[in-house]
């Protein structure tokens, strides 16, 4: 029996680089479909700042039209005003989806880690170059990308059980 393939959008959200990746998951094969980055301009104001992030993950997915959503818990040790900033990017990279009607999960980054590298703790070279090994066609342009793509790949590989576990419930 042939599972009908799904497209996950993996965001790792930050307010000057947003991470975004998009992978076909047909059961246990994931196919490479895009990935990039968006910006915003350190120089504007916080709201238009946040509007880049929300017009540029709307245009994508309606660009490559994903089923599902993943994004990435981030964990900030700096000051509160990097976690309050960060924590508004990361309301984008929740709603943007959200209101385009996808499911969106998220994901600790340790774990995104474990999934793909087997370390929890694995740097940003490792996570890039497991990417490639698991994704030969990506073309991931920076880490942000490849941290994205990581994402989505770990929802491939959990999705199966957040589905079960919601069955049970």
């Amino acid at each position: 029996m042939t599972h009908p393939a799904i497209r996950i959008i993996g965001i790792d959200p930050g307010l000057r680089n947003t991470g975004w990746g998009i992978v076909d998951a047909q059961g246990a094969r994931l196919s490479f479909v895009a990935s990039g980055c968006i910006h915003s301009d350190g120089a504007s104001p916080m709201g238009v700042r946040l509007r880049q992030l929300h017009e540029g993950l709307r245009e994508v997915i309606e660009t490559h039209a994903p089923d599902e959503a993943a994004v990435e818990e981030t964990f900030v040790n700096r000051d509160p005003q990097s976690a309050l900033k960060l924590g508004q990017a990361r309301g984008v990279a929740l709603s943007v989806p959200a209101l385009a009607g996808l499911d969106v999960e998220e994901y600790a980054a340790n774990l995104v880690k474990k999934t793909v590298v087997g370390n929890g703790h694995a740097d940003k070279a490792q996570i890039a170059m497991m990417v490639r090994v698991l994704l030969p066609a990506s073309f991931a342009a920076s880490k942000d990308a490849a941290d994205a793509l990581a994402v989505a790949i770990c929802h491939a590989q959990h999705r199966g059980a957040r589905l079960l576990a919601r069955k049970l419930a």
